[in-house]
């Protein structure tokens, strides 16, 4: 029971490290839009 309990708390453990980078990552990195300009060829178009 003991090693349950201890794989428990270092699965929680692990979750709770990748949701707080993640939540991290939201609050404190702003996307810098862009655009993106590509040409189709007529080709792939016309299949």
């Amino acid at each position: 029971m003991p090693s349950l309990i201890r794989f428990l708390l270092t699965i929680g453990l692990l979750v709770g490290l990748v949701y707080a980078t993640m939540l991290g990552l939201v609050t404190f990195v702003t996307p810098q839009p862009h655009q993106i300009i590509q040409t189709v060829p007529a080709s792939r178009l016309n299949k």
